[in-house]
């Protein structure tokens, strides 16, 4: 079992192989664009080196920063780079014989950048090419008879990753399809281990573990999907399908393996599974549903229309068990119901998939809502991204004074420092975070490639196979680990002045790591006093943004037992709420990690209550699923009680964290439950113990947070 599992495990590691696709594409798309090069310009006569190295990183960059919405857009971004690229190579010798104007100039291109990025990411794009090229080019000192051939080697690169792009790899198509397939081995992987879970007699923690580990990925990667959808994707894989259906799917899989990973010690404790036909059952419905291809545009409905008489079949046993314990129903069989529902809602999700893609019906694409531009959602203040904008004009000017005292040969390299760790850093404690990242990781990297560069040295077939694979493991490792990232680019600059100056000294990557340190605290300084986002301001934002989508999340479902509402998009919202309590963990790393570590310690306590709740909330879809419930006016009336209620606590935590409001006080609905649950619906309409569980610990949750807060409760 071990090796099939770690076979299985590596197939569906790196989701649909987002991170192997962009650095790989980024490498070969260089690697292309640097040898193409070579080989024209010797034709040519020309002097090659130069060109070659711009033409890779337009190879490269044409790759990595072009992030529009669409295919389209992202095509003609590409294009556009040639432009950008030009220009800088331009601009930046032009102006090389005054340092004031090519310091100005480069400031100006950043603020660019960032200020026009409000129009969309096109513009980030061209800033970011058009910075580069303006900082190679100034030191270079271009002659104007110099400047064809290295338009030749922008067209060559950006060319080289149209092509990789959009015509090779087709980009985000590939990327969804191979996402869903690293989702469904993922998932026959953790099927495998429930089954050997459940006919093992024995509890192992080992594989408790190992199971844990497994349903976390899992979501991991349903998330990973979700983010994927859309629908012009959708259409090209499997035609008449719509991203609604594929969404539910995802979801109602990773529920089902979380609903399983919970409840199946809890009924191996209660010797519920000591009944063999409940354990076959079980097991059969995890064979099945492992052994389909629900993707497959030519399915067979053998394992699906197998799957669905085994779970009849255990609603079946299940409704003999209530009945024959009608006056006290025993705990595990609310598990085991809860179990067979949503694995019924599964396989008629994974039925709806197959029927849709087996029809291929035409569909319209449902009109997206409006949501407020930036104008709008910031109706005080400056917009983020003319603070970023402003942010790094003061930023670069200093880096630029900065470097002419400590580099004047090369007084730009603290610039760029400056300008990558401002990029993506909304807080303060982000740009601290990835400015103390980059410096280890430079640190680390001089030294390694200080050390490679002696052994090397002369060997240019080696150092060019290094530089290459050195380009590779950044970018592949970027989204695991920005200090592994620093790390492999500057050893890739150790092999560079190596190779272009033929030889590399202690000083001079010395001055590299000193100036990355520099860039780094001021962009740090900058973001800390100009305008400054501080990240418990940002953390507190993200925990009231949660609290307000969980508030519309439970009323839903609440009001969905006595009124006509419909329950279809809970599933997204659950995805929402999902991707609300990641943000919420990414914007608190810094306080978790860094030096506020101990004046914040009540937070990771907080985030602990949070992805409580957030488990909670998911386990309401399971209970949707059930519908045709009947009870008294009178539960009706409680509902909206419950439903007041439950609003009202969530208003008074969201005024505690935002105001520091002491005065109001929280419900624990203590009354309302006993009443509600004097009242029980037939067993065949469903039991409202069972599915208002996770309400009453969502709401118990929230009451263990206030007392956090300091609130006091009222019965």
């Amino acid at each position: 079992m071990d090796t099939s599992y770690w076979i299985q495990r590596l197939l569906a590691s790196d989701p649909g192989r987002k991170r192997l696709n962009q650095a790989g594409k980024a490498t070969i798309s260089l690697m292309t664009a640097v040898f193409t090069t070579l080989i024209v310009l010797n034709l040519a006569g020309q002097e090659p080196l130069l060109p070659s190295i711009i033409a890779g990183v337009s190879g490269m960059m044409g790759i990595l920063v072009v992030n529009d919405e669409t295919r389209k857009e992202k095509q003609v971004t590409t294009l556009l780079l040639i432009v950008s690229a030009a220009s800088g190579v331009t601009i930046g010798s032009l102006l090389s014989g005054s340092a004031v104007l090519v310091g100005a100039f480069m400031i100006l291109v950043i603020f660019s950048a960032f200020y026009f990025s409000k129009f969309g990411s096109r513009y980030f794009s061209l800033g970011m090419i058009g910075f580069i090229t303006v900082y190679f080019s100034s030191f270079l000192q271009l002659s104007p008879s110099q400047f064809p051939w290295f338009y030749l080697g922008i067209v060559i690169g950006v060319s080289c990753a149209f092509l990789y792009n959009f015509i090779i790899f087709k980009d985000s198509v590939q990327i969804l399809k191979r996402s869903m397939q690293s989702f469904h081995k993922q998932a026959n992987l953790t099927f495998q281990l429930f089954i050997e879970t459940i006919e093992d007699p024995e509890i192992k923690e080992a594989r408790q573990k190992k199971l844990a580990y497994n349903v976390e990925k899992l979501r991991d990667y349903a998330r990973n999907v979700s983010e994927d959808l859309n629908a012009q994707d959708i259409r090209e894989l499997w035609p008449g399908l719509r991203p609604q259906q594929l969404r539910l799917y995802v979801f109602d899989t990773a529920m089902f393996m979380e609903t399983l990973a919970d409840s199946l010690r809890k009924l191996k404790q209660d010797e519920a599974l000591e009944m063999k036909e409940i354990r076959t059952l079980l097991v059969n419905v995890m064979a099945s549903l492992k052994k389909a291809d629900v993707l497959d545009q030519d399915y067979e409905e053998q394992s699906l229309d197998e799957a669905r008489a085994i779970v009849s079949s255990l609603h079946e046993l299940i409704d003999d068990l209530f009945r024959e314990n009608h006056q006290q129903p025993d705990g595990w069989l609310y598990l085991l119901r809860r179990i067979e529902a949503i694995a019924d809602h599964v396989i008629k999700g994974a039925q709806e998939v197959q029927f849709s893609i087996y029809q291929r019906e035409e569909w319209e694409e449902d009109e997206p809502e409006d949501t407020p531009d930036e104008e709008e959602q910031e109706s005080t203040g400056l917009k983020p991204t003319t603070k970023k904008a402003l942010q790094s004009v003061i930023a670069g000017t200093i880096a630029i004074i900065l470097g002419y005292l400590i580099s004047p040969i090369q007084p730009y390299w603290i610039l760029l420092t400056t300008f990558i760790v401002l990029l993506g850093t909304e807080t303060v404690g982000r740009t601290y975070l990835k400015g103390l990242e980059r410096s280890i990781g430079t640190i680390i990297g001089a030294v390694v490639g200080f050390v490679l560069a002696q052994f090397v040295s002369g060997y240019a077939v080696v150092e060019v196979g290094l530089i290459f694979l050195a380009i590779f493991f950044a970018f592949y490792l970027l989204t695991v680990s920005y200090t592994m990232m620093s790390l492999f680019i500057t050893m890739l600059i150790a092999f560079m002045y190596d190779l272009i100056l033929g030889g590399i000294s202690y000083e001079l990557l010395g001055a590299r790591v000193v100036d990355t340190i520099a860039g780094a605290a001021i962009a740090l300084g900058v973001s800390a006093y100009i305008y400054p986002t501080k990240t418990m301001d940002k953390v507190t934002e993200t925990f009231i943004d949660y609290l307000d989508d969980l508030d519309e999340y439970v009323l839903q479902y609440m009001k969905s037992f006595h009124k006509d509402v419909s329950v279809k998009d809970l599933a997204e919202k659950a995805f929402i709420l999902d991707g609300k309590l990641q943000s919420l963990r990414e914007d608190a790393k810094p306080v978790l990690n860094g030096p506020g570590v101990k004046k914040y310690s009540g937070l990771t306590s907080w985030l602990t209550i949070f992805i409580a709740i957030n488990y909670y909330a998911k386990h309401l879809v399971a209970s949707s699923y059930q519908k045709n419930f009947h009870y008294p006016d009178e539960v009706g009336s409680l509902f909206q009680v419950v439903e007041e209620k439950f609003s009202h606590n969530i208003e008074v935590l969201s005024n505690r964290i935002e105001s520091n409001d002491h005065s109001s006080l929280l419900y624990d609905l203590s009354e309302e439950r006993e009443a509600i649950e004097q009242f029980k619906a037939d067993q065949e309409n469903g039991d409202l113990v069972h599915h208002l569980y996770y309400v009453w610990k969502i709401n118990k949750s929230l009451l263990v947070f206030g007392e956090q807060l300091g609130l006091e409760r009222k019965r």
